[in-house]
């Protein structure tokens, strides 16, 4: 190379420069590098790096570091919409990935019945597969169904907090909508007429989409989300955007705190709190929520709720909000896992307008009633024995009755939560640069040292290296996971078990979360499910066994 590396740094600048609207005008110094930075920030800087230089390697850098400090300013004078990511677009399949599935008809196992209960919580608590028929079968009208949900959740939201906006009028309009083509045979499927709620940082055209977080309280976006588009075409009714911790973080949002139905002195979880939380309350037919970090299945553990956290790609998330481009996942949050696979089947698929989005055969078959998991071996740690509750020990116990085998498998060795909180904090500090930059995160109403403004701050000291280091390890640990799946068709282990909870999240693997018993205290426990790539089919197999074996998937609520 001829051209030195000053150069080439004064070159790129003045292309940022150039390559912004309006930008022919602005100055740009090309007679030489500024002035260096003061060697005692460079030290400074050290101490935070944990990496100690000379003196005579600091003054070499100061200049450097300085012709930098003009090209960052230039970057920040441009608007990045928060749904546009890194040019380099995750893709959680190795090498070696072979995909075997048929996409075919969903097929559940969910047994219903004609006659229409006279209770409304029976209405309101019963399954998709039960709901449908009613419709169909025109027992039962979208708007009355509709109607009983909208009534249930503006007499439960003063104390659960989980309604964001109530979508009545839109909800009626679609109900009304639903009730004639279902009266004219003209069936758009298993969804058609059924009330949901979603997750309020899903996009909704000409309703407000708030993330839960006061600067964007009145934001009310033009067009839907894809998820929305999808449910829309399967006739399903919108009626709530649903309440999530502010910016896809805990159950705190600017309207409170998310409650769990179960025990009202005790938050939702997040971040899909609200989702969550009215599903398990019986107040919507289902929920939509994301997860980055367990925002799936950490609420729907605490609050009683079935969560499917599909494989990354699977789902479109074109409208939703970003948080962290390389892990947000888009997935159901039902009442069963029967509920779920309906409603997987209707939202996912390829998306041009999400270069994340993967084209695999969704193909999923629960099986009947008389069938077993015969023929599938479920993995788990030998370590996880001593922090077996007598829940986890009644969820082994009734897989082996089912017909499937156990096999103990070794661990992956990554040290994953390091790396998945990195990452997450680098691109949700990126995906808001705006707000800390212009001092918006003040707003926040959860303002604590875990919480997103302070970290976001934070993030602005972790050095673009070990960043990189991160993915590469990332990397690594998508291979080591690889590996523990290689003789077995799932893996189980309590709720939040630490390793699997982040590397599954990092390796972009589907999990499904389900009531498995309750504490003393009347609270659900939860046990978790982890797939291989893109076989949602297995784990909801499995998920749906097991709910019908342990026979406490109806337990309700009694706030």
């Amino acid at each position: 190379m001829t051209t030195n590396r000053r150069t080439l740094l004064s070159s790129a600048l003045a292309a940022v420069a150039a390559s912004r609207v309006g930008a022919a005008s602005t100055p740009i110094n090309q007679q030489g590098p500024p002035p260096g930075v003061p060697l005692d920030a460079i030290l400074g800087g050290e101490k935070l790096i944990g990496i100690e230089f000379t003196d005579a390697e600091r003054k070499q850098m100061a200049p450097v570091i300085a012709e930098l400090i003009p090209i960052y300013q230039e970057l920040r004078k441009d608007e990045i919409e928060n749904g546009l990511g890194p040019a380099e677009v995750f893709d959680p399949r190795l090498t070696n990935f072979a995909a075997k599935f048929v996409k075919h008809p969903t097929k559940v196992r969910s047994q219903v019945v004609d006659a229409l209960p006279d209770s409304d919580a029976d209405i309101a608590f019963a399954s998709l597969p039960q709901l449908g028929h009613w419709l169909r079968t025109r027992k039962l009208s979208s708007e009355r169904l509709t109607t009983l949900y909208l009534d249930r959740l503006e007499k439960a939201d003063e104390k659960l907090k989980c309604v964001i906006t109530l979508t009545r009028e839109h909800a009626l309009a679609s109900a009304k909508r639903a009730d004639q083509e279902i009266a004219a045979d003209k069936i758009r499927g298993p969804l058609h007429g059924i009330p949901y709620g979603i997750k309020d940082l899903f996009d909704t055209a000409g309703i407000r989409t708030t993330y839960g977080a006061e600067p964007f309280r009145e934001r009310v976006p033009t067009q839907d989300s894809a998820v929305v588009e999808r449910l829309a075409a399967a006739g399903a009714v919108l009626i709530a955007k649903l309440s999530l911790g502010a910016l896809a973080y805990g159950d705190i949002w600017f309207g409170g705190t998310t409650k769990n139905p179960f025990k009202l002195d005790q938050g939702s979880s997040g971040s899909s709190a609200g989702s969550a939380c009215a599903t398990a309350a019986g107040l919507v037919g289902f929920s939509i929520g994301t997860e980055t970090y367990g925002s799936i299945g950490s609420p729907s553990a605490r609050c009683g709720a079935t969560g499917l956290r599909p494989t990354f790609g699977r789902v479109s998330r074109f409208g939703a909000m970003a948080l962290c481009w390389s892990l947000d996942k888009a997935g159901p949050i039902c009442r069963s896992a029967e509920d779920c696979a309906l409603v997987l089947d209707a939202i996912a698929g390829i998306d041009p307008r999400d270069e994340s989005t993967i084209d695999i055969p969704l193909g999923i078959d629960l099986g009947d009633e008389k069938s077993d998991l015969s023929g599938l071996k479920v993995g788990y740690f030998a370590r996880e024995d001593e922090r077996m509750n007598d829940s986890d020990r009644t969820v082994r116990a009734t897989l082996e009755k089912l017909g499937a085998k156990l096999v103990v498998i070794e661990p992956p060795q990554v040290e994953a939560s390091a790396l998945i909180w990195l990452i997450i904090n680098v691109e949700a500090a990126a995906a808001f640069d705006r707000l800390t930059r212009d001092g918006l995160d003040d707003q926040l109403t959860w303002q604590a040292d875990e919480a997103w403004p302070n970290t976001f701050r934070a993030a602005r000291f972790i050095p673009a290296v070990e960043f990189q280091q991160a993915r590469r390890l990332r990397r690594r640990g998508m291979v080591e996971l690889d590996r523990a799946f290689a003789g077995v068709d799932a893996i189980v282990a309590n709720e939040r078990h630490g390793l699997l909870h982040a590397l599954t999240n990092l390796t972009g693997h589907p999990a499904i979360t389900l009531r498995s018993g309750f504490r003393d205290d009347g609270t659900p426990r939860g046990v978790t499910l982890w797939g291989r790539l893109f076989d949602e089919n297995t784990l909801l197999r499995i998920a749906s066994h097991l709910e019908g074996a342990l026979g406490i998937a109806g337990r309700r609520p009694a706030f």
